[in-house]
């Protein structure tokens, strides 16, 4: 699981920040927000500082939030107040399909084809 995490917070671009929540639910995990805060603990070379908690808090106590926000800032990222501006720089992992929607999509394309026959065929 670590690893799913790993490689879920390496997606996250330059001056874009996600929330635990969001990459424990794009890792496959959900409600796993403490199991990312657990990793990022643990892990070194990962962009740690990316990661915040829900609404664009900045969680890190004392002058770790300090180093955070600093290197937020430099990647471009802005704050109002306390707060990353979510709507601007929060990063939105692209949804996975699931087997329902993937037959909705496999349906509507036989759908269109079958269409394109019968205009051939009238």
């Amino acid at each position: 699981m670590p690893s799913r995490i790993r490689a879920t917070i390496l997606k996250i671009p330059r001056g874009h920040v996600s929330s635990y929540g969001a990459v424990a639910r794009a890792a496959g995990i959900p409600r796993g927000a403490r199991l990312v805060v657990r990793t990022l603990s643990q892990s070194h070379g990962l962009p740690w500082h990316r990661v915040v908690a829900a609404g664009g808090r900045i969680a890190i106590p004392g002058e770790g939030g300090l180093d955070q926000r600093f290197r937020l800032e430099m990647e471009g990222v802005k704050f109002s107040g306390k707060k990353v501006r979510m709507a601007e720089f929060e990063y939105k992992f692209p949804r996975k399909k699931t087997a329902k929607q993937k037959n909705k999509s496999t349906s509507g394309r036989q759908k269109a084809a079958a269409n394109r026959r019968e205009k051939r065929e009238s």
